[in-house]
């Protein structure tokens, strides 16, 4: 472990340690966005079928809610109502480690207990009732002592309760894998006192800190090294054993082990497509086919995906989440795609927005002056625009933004009709560039077939704007790429239009 120890002096606010971030590339803040996301769209795919049959071989999962708390579509369960619990104490940049930051988890624990909780683990509810009242300071380890207890009490406290939840953790400590280990375990012990709980946590959060760093899930076997001696030789072979079975040989996955065997099955056991947008196949279609096959492992099905999705986000990123999932997936204290995208960005970026104070602005600052409100060539139901439009005015019921957007940017449109998709106007930034233009293109696709009038918009509406209108005249019309460029050219001509090279080739690819 000492060849991974980093001399650092972490900053302070208000008597509590800051966690010392890292500066990221586009590409890997793009992964840091899609843990939260990620895990939120497996738990919503597996809450219709958890503890009752899974799909029918062949039939794809769907966000048809139902479940064990009469769950709406697409929202989410326990597993991501608790990550978030944690999420709002990391994203603030402390350490994770320090009393006061597990006080506050525990106490956001404690308020979703009583306020927000649609299911809950035996376990974790006796932990969490047996606080009731407790004062705020202390509270972190009022719930730590109950896990003890209880774990003394039933020598069985390992479930998958605090792995479901845990993933965030890895976005706080991104430069430092000792600590973050220690951090992974600390938030762990509040619920689950049992070693192997904590050890799950460690696995998995050092997965999902080599998956936004390299993009790799290498740091799955990498985080062997943070595991006590006595254990990491099981470890080891419980993680050949998933890779030698499939997900569904881990029914009983309601313990930590077998539901990390069943989400690292689904992952280890799914094909990597080769990308080839031409034909509609993308690389990172390894998320949502390894996502189907953690609901198909069956029995705790919400809470292995989130499991998966933890880590398949941090590895695709958010650009490799299907856009209709992210439209739909929703759940407690009202958070949205956006909302858990957020989260993740200001964890990993030390609770520190960017230079223009994103994520969390209220408005994006746009870099003309001018509005565009163009009606594309082929549907006047799709408005084409850029920051400066204004949605009240264009007549809009949904948006697709391109760009980054402040949270009341189009407060006028109701957020589930507002969808946000990660494309960087430089060639080479985004992870997806093909996936994520074309599913953007078809997000305005299926708006316009339930009855939207939709505002497609980027930051000036001179590259992106273009692009993904070109592709959405190739979906509607059968027009080829380089056709439907020169369309949009001659249309926005007098609006600076310029698509980037990458972009360009991309819609042109697509035949």
């Amino acid at each position: 472990m000492n060849r991974w120890a980093k001399d650092f002096a972490q900053p302070t606010i208000e008597g509590m340690v800051l966690s010392a971030p890292v500066r990221l590339t586009a590409i890997q803040s793009d992964r840091a966005a899609g843990v939260l996301l990620g895990a939120a769209c497996g738990d919503a795919l597996g809450v219709p079928y958890e503890f009752a049959a899974p799909p029918p071989g062949g039939e794809a999962p769907r966000m048809s809610g139902g479940g064990l708390g009469d769950y709406a579509p697409g929202e989410y369960s326990d597993d991501t109502q608790m990550a978030v619990c944690i999420a709002e104490v990391a994203a603030t940049g402390v350490d994770l480690r320090e009393a006061a930051a597990l006080d506050r988890i525990a106490a956001n624990f404690v308020r979703w207990r009583t306020e927000g909780a649609t299911d809950i683990g035996i376990q974790t509810r006796r932990v969490l009732d047996a606080v009731k009242g407790h004062r705020p300071d202390g509270l972190g380890a009022a719930v730590r002592d109950a896990a003890r207890a209880l774990h003394e009490e039933t020598g069985k406290s390992a479930g998958n309760g605090s792995l479901m939840r845990t993933g965030v953790v890895a976005l706080a400590y991104l430069r430092d894998p000792v600590t973050m280990a220690e951090a992974a375990r600390a938030v762990s012990d509040l619920t689950h006192f049992d070693p192997l709980a904590g050890d799950g946590c460690v696995l998995w959060c050092a997965a999902i800190r080599r998956a936004v760093l390299d993009g790799t899930f290498d740091g799955l076997r990498e985080g062997l090294e943070l595991i006590p001696d006595e254990r990491r030789g099981h470890w080891a072979g419980w993680l050949d054993e998933a890779e030698r079975h499939p997900p569904a040989h881990f029914p009983n996955n309601g313990f930590v082990v077998t539901a990390l065997q069943a989400a690292w099955s689904a992952i280890s056991g799914t094909a990597v497509p080769g990308d080839d947008p031409g034909s509609g196949v993308f690389a990172c279609d390894h998320l949502r086919d390894a996502l189907y096959a953690a609901v198909g492992a069956g029995n705790d099905t919400d809470t292995v995906a989130a499991i998966a999705g933890m880590l398949l986000g941090a590895r695709w990123g958010s650009s490799g989440v299907r856009l209709d999932w992210q439209r739909a997936v929703h759940g407690w204290e009202r958070k949205r795609a956006a909302d858990l995208m957020a989260l993740g960005l200001l964890t990993a970026a030390g609770g520190k927005p960017d230079r223009v104070g994103w994520p969390g602005c209220d408005r994006m600052e746009p870099p003309i002056s001018q509005a565009l409100m163009v009606a594309h060539p082929d549907d006047d139901g799709v408005i084409l625009g850029n920051l400066v439009t204004d949605a009240v005015a264009a007549g809009v019921t949904a948006v697709v933004s391109l760009c980054r957007v402040g949270r009341s940017q189009f407060a006028g449109v109701p957020a589930a009709n507002q969808v946000q998709v990660w494309l960087v106007d430089q060639p080479g930034a985004n992870a997806n560039t093909a996936f994520a233009l074309d599913q953007a293109a078809r997000i305005v696709l299926a708006l316009r077939d339930e009855g939207h009038r939709v505002l497609l918009h980027c930051a000036a509406g001179q590259s992106r704007t273009p692009a993904v209108g070109a592709r959405y005249a190739m979906l509607r019309r059968g027009v080829d790429g380089k056709a439907a460029l020169g369309e949009m050219r001659a249309l926005l001509a007098d609006h600076g239009y310029y698509v980037n090279e990458e972009l360009r080739r991309i819609v042109e690819a697509f035949g």
